[in-house]
């Protein structure tokens, strides 16, 4: 397969045709993130309030899979624009391998974690009891999420976004439709409760790791897993950890972050806690679509900046900007519209839709301005800078936030830790434009 398109077809068609199947199956994850919610919350709220804590741990999974996952596609990117296909097949294959041994050690350390973990937030006994059984099943799965991420990243360093696009789907929507077949023994199926929501999502990412295997042996791609390239290869695992250890601490920081916040707001009470998880919840069905064009973005920076492309890798930084930048402008629309209805999705509990209400139209506040830290972190990224990418990352979800938030909330009170959100936003958004017009040089 031909893969010099990267930096032959004209920017906006390109970065669209990349983006695009990104952007739809972000959307339909992002849709079952919030499903998987809604039916956990029909539980009780006991249960939304486990699925809350326990989503710090298993999104520190998820982003070890993603963030490793983009040092494997950043590597394939650079070495294809460079025509280096052996280098190519030496990162796929060595990676792929990596992240199944990262997976196998997630897996026996959350595991172990949780029960101490869940106690340091709450002292309900139930909340924890179902903290500790839907993270005992749901872990059990982290080395098939970290497959599964690898082989995305493979199909999409290579160009083939409509594979990755119809795997997502295929894995979102089996969850969607397993969920309520196992939280409540609908049919054939046992009620299971909570631990019918950790295995639904459990084999909603198996399905693309199958789907992904299939299409790999059927449909070629220019780069192979050869058996070769399992050798000890010093030089390729250190590049491969250089932007994969700091774009998973990107990605795992709001992990730090919502530990953080969670214990300021449980002193406030269990409500502003169930919010905080509720926000994070909606905010993916925004982030996720511009995550969506970030990924279609990475392959073809890379691509064209190992090419020496320097004016194409200008007009792809440009264009994804101003792609992302409508995204966060609908966002912020709908926040401010219907705050209220957004979070009474999620809970009829009258304090908790008007704690919510108010903290979605404070945050909303730096949505827009939040863009250009996302596709200045995605762009360095694609570029091979991960130590810059975590920089961005470190000011956003750490240095800024964090003391923010503990200041306002002393000052103002629980809504100065919302506040705190959209004044990290426009900071952050300052010191990504430094970092990236003194990190990438282009002749």
């Amino acid at each position: 397969m031909n893969d010099t398109f990267m930096k032959e077809k004209p920017i906006f068609p390109l970065l669209t045709s990349m983006a695009l199947p990104m952007v739809i199956s972000m959307l339909v994850s992002s849709l079952y993130n919030i499903v998987d919610s809604l039916f956990v919350a029909r539980i009780s709220e006991e249960a939304m309030t486990a699925l809350s804590l326990v989503y710090p741990v298993q999104n520190l999974i998820n982003a070890i899979a993603i963030g490793f996952s983009i040092g494997i596609s950043s590597m394939i990117s650079l070495h294809l624009g460079a025509g280096n296909r052996d280098r190519a097949d030496t990162a796929a294959t060595l990676g792929m391998a990596m992240s199944i041994l990262h997976g196998i050690i997630a897996s026996i350390v959350s595991i172990a974690i949780m029960p101490s973990f869940l106690a340091r937030f709450t002292t309900d006994e139930t909340v924890i009891a179902m903290g500790v059984t839907y993270s005992r099943v749901a872990f059990m799965f982290a080395v098939i999420i970290m497959a599964a991420m690898s082989f995305e990243k493979i199909f999409q360093a290579v160009g083939r976004m409509k594979i990755t696009m119809i795997g997502l789907m295929a894995g979102s929507v089996c969850n969607i439709i397993l969920d309520p077949l196992l939280i409540f023994g609908i049919g054939p199926f046992p009620e299971m409760g909570i631990a019918g929501a950790a295995l639904a999502t459990g084999i909603g990412q198996l399905v693309p790791v199958v789907f992904y295997i299939i299409v790999y042996f059927v449909s070629p791609i220019p780069v192979k897993l050869r058996r070769s390239c399992l050798r000890p290869d010093g030089k390729m695992a250190l590049q491969l950890y250089s932007i994969g250890v700091p774009a998973a601490l990107n990605l795992a920081l709001p992990s730090v972050l919502i530990t953080f916040l969670n214990s300021l707001l449980a002193s406030f009470s269990q409500s502003y806690v169930v919010v905080l998880g509720i926000y994070y919840k909606l905010q993916t069905f925004l982030y996720l679509p511009a995550n969506g064009i970030v990924q279609g973005l990475r392959p073809v920076i890379g691509y064209n900046y190992g090419a020496r492309e320097y004016d194409r890798v200008r007009k792809i930084y440009r264009t994804a900007m101003g792609m992302c930048a409508a995204i966060m402008v609908a966002g912020t629309v709908l926040c401010l519209a219907l705050s209220g209805q957004l979070i009474g999705l999620f809970s009829s509990n009258a304090e908790t839709i008007a704690i919510g209400t108010t903290a979605l139209r404070i945050i909303c506040i730096g949505f827009i301005v939040s863009t250009i830290s996302v596709v200045v972190s995605g762009s360095l990224e694609g570029l091979g800078m991960g130590v810059q990418s975590l920089i961005i990352s470190l000011c956003r979800y750490v240095v800024i936030i964090m003391p923010l938030a503990w200041l306002f909330c002393h000052f103002i009170g629980s809504d100065g830790i919302w506040n705190a959100f959209w004044v990290t936003e426009f900071i952050t958004a300052g010191i990504s434009l430094v970092v990236y017009h003194k990190s990438v040089k282009m002749a």
